[in-house]
């Protein structure tokens, strides 16, 4: 029977990743410095978490210069990630890209040379898919302008499928647009890949498709950790809010409407739990059913995490609905990540396509 409880090793690789968030990236300090100046990314959080934490490098093999952990490891990562709604290329670079590279030849100099620069924090890459890309659905080949590429503003190599082979090229090479996001802690940009000079040939064709769509599945599979952390955040901060806040000179989280908003949250919250560590345990084991559990976990919790940021949004009342507060910051990742990487009605066709169980 899987085993989806915390391992103590997951325990701590969580109080350390939330011990530097909380010092270093406080949701509502975020709000009122980097993301209103246009710049949200602190290349030092990104450098600590990256190589003093060891991030980066949980899905790379230790001969390749990685930490040689697990999918479980890096949900744990995401789900802090997903609490304090930083700006970190972690999703784009220490999972999707990383594990595109993993299902090439690792014997090769240049797909080891840049899973180890990865795994190191040194240099991050990025696939060159629109963020709404999902695995089983069509990739940009040989695409002249590729829009709505999540984190390609501060990437340091793009990975370009073409129909002769995967490429990596250096990002200076390519003209990179940044692009107004609706989540501003995810920044997009829009790419003109159609000619480049001095690109690596990584794999051909074949190889090539099915690594990025084994890194779109790898990354749909932890989005749901990412998410279940924004859920878990609102739930917090809305519990939190509700038992300080007085009405009629008791806790407005003593009266019944709320309390049951707020159960009815939790329990929704709890499923999303259970929901995210299956995909991200058959991730991590290789199995059979990655593909379905993956689909299940972003089907549901896609939904709880926009439900938890308009329930922390609403309940907050006049202050929810201000910019200094960041109830904003977790309604538009909660918003964004619906539609990244397949939206849950393209995750429930998927399912049912798997499953046999098709639409009359």
């Amino acid at each position: 029977m899987t085993d989806l409880l915390y391992s103590e090793d997951e325990t701590d690789l969580r109080a350390a990743v939330r011990s530097l968030l909380t010092a270093r990236a406080d949701p509502a300090v975020l709000v009122g410095g980097r993301i209103e100046s246009g710049t949200p990314y602190d290349p030092e959080l990104w450098t600590s978490l990256a190589a003093e934490v060891g991030a980066a490098g949980l899905l790379v093999p230790e001969k390749l210069g990685g930490q040689g952990a697990s999918h479980r490891e890096a949900a744990v990562v995401l789900e802090e990630l997903g609490r304090s709604v930083v700006p970190v290329p972690y999703l784009t670079s220490s999972v999707i890209a990383t594990e595109t590279l993993l299902a090439l030849n690792t014997e090769t100099d240049d797909v080891a040379a840049l899973l180890d620069a990865l795994a190191a924090g040194r240099r991050t890459a990025v696939l060159a898919v629109p963020l709404s890309a999902c695995a089983d659905g069509p990739l940009p080949v040989d695409a002249d302008r590729i829009t709505g590429v999540a984190d390609a503003v501060t990437a340091d190599v793009l990975l370009v499928l073409k129909s002769d082979g995967l490429y990596a090229v250096e990002t200076s090479r390519i003209t990179v647009e940044p692009q107004t996001a609706f989540d501003l802690t995810r920044p997009l940009a829009a790419i003109s890949p159609g000619a480049f000079t001095g690109a690596v040939r990584l794999a051909d064709a074949e190889a090539g498709e099915a690594a990025v769509r084994r890194g779109l599945l790898a990354g749909a599979g932890l989005l749901a950790s990412e998410q279940l952390g924004v859920a878990e955040w609102c739930l917090d901060e809305t519990v939190r809010y509700t038992r300080e806040r007085h009405q009629f000179n008791r806790p407005i989280g003593s009266f019944q409407a709320l309390k049951h908003r707020m159960a009815q949250l939790w329990l929704e919250v709890v499923s999303a739990r259970a929901a995210a560590r299956a995909a991200a345990d058959a991730l991590a084991t290789g199995s059979a059913e990655a593909a379905l559990l993956v689909s299940v976990a972003q089907a549901y919790c896609s939904r709880v995490a926009v439900h938890a940021a308009e329930e922390c949004v609403q309940l907050h009342a006049g202050i929810g609905m201000t910019w200094e507060h960041p109830a904003h910051l977790y309604l538009k990742r909660a918003k964004s990540a619906e539609i990244a990487l397949g939206t849950p009605g393209r995750h429930k066709e998927t399912l049912a396509g798997l499953v046999d169980l098709q639409a009359p």
